[in-house]
């Protein structure tokens, strides 16, 4: 797995883009989803001339990419799983996008981290979507209200919305729910999409699909 299926997935998203309300489009930004793959697996997707990175933990970022970085100044590591405040200090300092801030607690420390550092980070809002008990993310109803809290009480860098859908049911309507959202607050980014329903993402108006499994193959998490 590497390159090709890179290629693949480029491809398919191209004519997903085209097929979005029926007009041709730019593709989104693809993000390379890397966790639980070390560097030596990563250097063949840098070296196709991808440059987006996912990965979900602050801890295992900080241990292979610091190297990537000096190696490939010119791209870009995005956070997309769940940052603990304890983390913000280490997120702030190695990630350039960060597509989980799901709560007030986490926005503070985060505004505090990035002044501490010089640092202004673009910053996506999860949404739960579903509506799932076991998910994090910020209740839909209550989104607008935060993207302003973080907007304007904290001078934060909202540049959209993120969400994973339920499993097992169709995701086109979530991501049209996001979509709508997103536009009621202003917003017009949305992270969504994963490798099972990232074309439907693109259909549907997404900014960003974060692909892993299809890009560097099943994980082995034993």
């Amino acid at each position: 797995m590497g390159a090709k299926e890179l290629d693949e997935v480029r491809s398919n998203m191209a004519r997903a883009a085209k097929r979005f309300d029926g007009v041709e489009r730019e593709a989104p930004q693809l993000i390379a989803v890397s966790k639980t793959y070390g560097a030596e697996e990563i250097l063949p997707i840098l070296e196709a001339g991808q440059r987006d990175f996912g990965e979900n933990r602050v801890q295992e970022a900080q241990s292979k990419w610091p190297a990537l970085c000096e190696q490939f100044p010119d791209l870009t590591l995005h956070l997309i799983g769940p940052l603990q405040t304890n983390k913000t200090k280490e997120a702030v300092s190695l990630f350039d996008v960060i597509h989980s801030l799901d709560r007030e607690k986490l926005a503070r420390y985060l505004k505090k981290e990035m002044e501490a550092q010089g640092k202004s980070i673009p910053l996506f809002v999860q949404v739960n979507i579903g509506e799932e008990e076991q998910k994090s993310g910020i209740a839909p109803d209550q989104t607008i209200e935060f993207v302003r809290y973080c907007q304007q009480d904290l001078g934060l860098d909202i540049q959209g919305l993120m969400a994973i859908p339920p499993v097992g049911e169709p995701p086109a309507p979530f991501f049209a729910r996001l979509v709508e959202l997103g536009k009621d607050a202003g917003l017009a980014k949305f992270s969504m999409g994963m490798s099972a329903d990232y074309e439907t993402a693109i259909e549907m108006g997404a900014s960003y699909v974060r692909v892993g499994s299809a890009i560097f193959g099943a994980r082995d998490y034993t």
